[in-house]
Formats: C-alpha cells, structure tokens, sequence
C-alpha cells in the first residue's frame, strides 16, 4: 500500500473508532455500541431492515416521481400560465436543480441531528410546498415553489443511502442497494403516465400537485410512525444519556458530544470535502462524468418521447406517459438478473479474496456489459422513430436502455463505495451534485435538439456520446488498481488471494 494511501484509511479508522483500550486518550467511561449491540441497527432483524429499506426506496420514488410529474400537463401550464414551452419545462428543470443543493444541506445536517430527524424536516416542508403548487397563481410562485420543493425533496436522495449503510454490512448492502437503486429510476418513468392519463381525462393541472401533496404526506406519516434512528453516532449519544440517568454516574460520555465542531463549521468542511476529493480523484471526475450522462439521457427523453409518439404517432397524453414503461420494466429486469446472476458471484469472490475486500473493480463487470447495450438503445431508438415504422419499434428500444441504465449506477455506485471507503459519503455527494446539475440542464436544450436535429440525428448524436463514454468502466477495470495506487483518497491493499484460488468468474476472466 502507497504511504499516503496507508495514513489517509489510519487517519479516518481513528476518526471512527477512537483510541483503543490502553492507548492514550482510551476512557472507560467513553460510551460505544459493539458491532453485536442489539442497539446497532446492523443487528436489526432482517426483516426489519428490508422494510427500511423499501421504505427509503419509496422516499426516492416520491421524489423523483414529483421531479418528472408536470411532463404531462406541460401544455395546460403553458395555457393557465400564458408562458413558452422552454419554461414549462422549467417546471422539472428547477425540481432537478434542487438535487444540487438538497444533499449538501441534508447529508451534513444528518450527520448533526440525526437522520430521521432530518427526514421529518425535509418532508413537513416538501408537502407544504407541494399545496403551494397546486395554489399558485402566477409563473414566479410555481417556479419558485417547484425550485424549493426539489431541494428540500433531495433529503431522500442523500439519505436514504445513508440509512442502507448505517443498518447493512458490506456483505449484504449489494442486494439492499440494487432494490434500492431501481427508485430514482421508476419514478421519472411513472410521473408521466399519472400526469398525462390525468391531462387526457380533461381533470385541472392543479389536481397533480395535490396528488403530490397526499403521496408526500403519506409518506410524512410513514416516517413518523415507523423510521427509527440509524446513525451510529446519535444513537451513541442517546445511549450514553441513558446511562447517565441510570447510574447516577455523569461521567459517561459519547464521543460525539465532545466534538468541538459547531454546525457551521461541520457544514463548511463537509461541503468542502466532496469537491476537494472530486477535484483531486481524476478516476472519480471519470465515473462521475458518465453517470452524470446516463442521468441527463432520462430527463431528455421526457422532450423525445412525446415528439416521436405525440406528434410522430399522434398518440395523446395519456398513452404517450404509457411509453415510459418499457424503460421501467427494463429496470426491473435489470435489477432481477443483477440479483440472480451477479451478485452470487460477487459473494463467491468475497470468500475467496476474504479477509481483505474484493478489488472494487470486481464491480465493474455490470457496467461492461451496460455501456455497449446503453448506446445500441439510442441508435435503435433514434433510427426506427419515423412515422412510418411501427411505434413499438421505438418503444421496445426503451427495455434495454432501462436495463442498462439499471447496470450503470448499480455497478458506479458500489464501486464509488468500494474505492473510496472511507471518504466514499463525499464521493456520492460531489457525484450526487453533478449529475443533478446535468438533469437539470439537459432537458432545457432536448426539445429544440430533437426538432432541429429531428429524433434520428439527436439520438445518434447522444448514441455517439454513449460510445465516447463507454470506454470509461473498461479502462478503469484494466488500470484501476494501478490509480488507486496512487490516490490520495482511495485507500488500497493488495489482493491476497493467489491467481490459483481466485474463482474462475472473478473480475480478471470477466
């Protein structure tokens, strides 16, 4: 292991842990919950964690499902509202561009107050502003509340993964987030079909945002009456009050109650690591870039598909929002192989590589396979969007873009955990930002693209991109461990598994 590799994971195990008994600085009155303390959420029954883990899904899919919402009431917008198309379009752009403030704001105050804390916050504020939605008047309120409603429903987007990790252990964490990742991508999907059955049911545009508003309360509910507290720290704290109160005896104490951070400065150096890491990890602006791609794709094709179904195979509202779900059961289809194929070999490769961790390029085969069938599924798209070929060549092609999209966060993101291990929450943080940025960004340019360009050139276009970018898993698969050598932030050991004991699927015959 390189020097600065060894005293960054030294510097961040210490900050986790703390002095050792009999190490300098070790308390025996310093309170601490054992990784077997029925108090630590990683001994909850399974059970118990699979519902928070779908209900942390279904936080996500509220609020991806509201980002996406307006697409099928964009034309009654534009007729209440008297504005252009670009603006109403503004109507999901700014909900997205929320995403790039919320988790800088959620994930550093979960890690003060705790994070069912924050989530009853984020969600009393977010259904309000949902009502404000469904009342406004003018283009400025709308706009603005659709801007603020997005920041504050990015909480979901921060810290329902927080809430994975605190309560799975790396072992099992890969079947957790691959149910998991399969909300941020469900929601877009679903958005347009409610929104335009109900636009071509003739029911007023207000009413979407009230159905916003009942599944945001819903939910609001559901966090109050049965999301507990998983951040080990706070629990720590809670405990140690407990004994406090118990014995009589104050000198029982939490780690986190001595820290000297206020809140302000925890907020500034928590928003600073993120892009100190992003800035200095040139493997991470990589990753980050293609991610931040495939995203963007799933905001434009809200513009492409009503241009190529609406207008190309005169379909209304309601059945244009139906075809959307291709991408959706392609999703589901990714996710159902992934748990059936991949991760029993990645499991197989833990005992293997075991003690030390798998080499987080083992996580890279899913995006391999991905990034060839992600831009196939552009041309396929583009080059059968004419009138004349049966619309269910154009919306076939959506089933492989699901899937591969599915592939894509699903092995970027475990390998982003894997790599950066112990700065891995700054990591998704700065990646969450950008990528948020690019979906926000993109679908303000996609309807005049898919216009001037027409569907087939603007999707080979975005094919062509898909391809330029594709390579990136690949290289990393070959020269990662190579990079992360030499990374400040990527903590590296050697396998030491020989080549002969290494399972004949491991990431090296892939």
């Amino acid at each position: 292991m390189s020097e600065p590799n060894q005293n960054v994971e030294e510097e961040f195990e210490r900050e986790a842990l703390g002095p050792r008994p009999g190490e300098k600085g070790w308390d025996k009155f310093e309170v601490t919950i054992a990784p077997d303390d029925p108090e630590n959420p990683q001994t909850w029954s399974p059970r118990y964690k699979w519902y928070l883990t779908m209900l942390g899904g279904l936080l996500v899919l509220n609020a991806t499902f509201a980002s996406s919402a307006p697409e099928g009431i964009e034309q009654d917008l534009m007729e209440y509202f008297t504005f252009s198309e670009e603006v109403a379009v503004l109507t999901i752009s700014l909900f997205v561009a929320g995403y790039c403030v919320g988790p800088l704001v959620w994930g550093p105050l979960s890690e003060q107050i705790g994070r069912r804390n924050v989530f009853i916050i984020s969600f009393v504020v977010y259904t309000c502003f949902q009502v404000g939605c469904a009342l406004s008047r003018n283009t400025a309120s709308i706009l603005i509340f659709r801007f603020l409603g997005g920041t504050f429903a990015a909480a979901p987007l921060s810290n329902s993964g927080a809430v994975i990790s605190d309560i799975w252990d790396a072992g099992t964490r890969g079947e957790a987030l691959a149910f998991f990742t399969l909300a941020p991508f469900a929601g877009p999907t679903i958005g347009p079909i409610v929104s335009g059955f109900m636009a071509d049911a003739g029911v007023d545009w207000r009413w979407l945002f009230w159905v916003l508003t009942m599944f945001a309360g819903a939910c609001l509910i559901l966090i109050i009456f049965t999301l507990p507290e998983t951040f080990l720290p706070i629990l720590t704290v809670r405990k140690a009050k407990r004994l406090r109160k118990e014995t009589g005896d104050d000198r029982y104490w939490a780690a986190f109650e001595r820290s000297s951070d206020t809140l302000s400065q925890h907020v500034k150096r928590v928003l600073g690591r993120p892009f100190l890491v992003l800035f200095q990890e040139p493997m991470l602006i990589a990753v980050t870039l293609y991610m931040s791609f495939v995203y963007a794709c799933i905001y434009i094709l809200f513009e492409a598909y009503p241009i190529v179904f609406s207008e190309g195979h005169n379909l209304n509202v309601g059945l244009t929002g139906l075809t959307f779900l291709p991408i959706f059961v392609g999703a589901v289809a990714g996710v159902v192989s992934y748990l059936v194929i991949f991760n029993p070999r990645y499991i197989k490769a833990q005992k293997h590589y075991a003690p030390d961790m798998v080499p987080p390029e083992q996580r890279l085969e899913l995006a391999m396979v991905a990034a060839p069938m992600f831009a196939i599924s552009f041309f396929w798209f583009g080059w059968t969007s004419y009138p004349t070929v049966s619309l269910w060549a154009p919306l076939i092609a959506g089933f492989p873009l699901g899937w591969s999209i599915v592939y894509i966060f699903l092995a970027l993101f475990n390998y982003i955990i894997d790599a950066y291990l112990f700065v891995a929450a700054s990591a998704l943080a700065a990646n969450t930002v950008v990528r948020s940025a690019f979906g926000a960004g993109f679908p303000l340019f996609a309807a005049q693209m898919y216009e001037r360009l027409n569907p087939r050139w603007a999707s080979t276009l975005l094919g062509f991109i898909a391809i330029l970018l594709g390579p990136i898993p690949f290289v990393l698969y070959k020269f990662g461990p190579i990079i992360r050598q030499k990374s400040k932030y990527a903590p590296t050991k050697p396998a030491t598994a020989s080549p002969k004991d290494k399972p004949t699927d491991a990431v090296e015959n892939v």
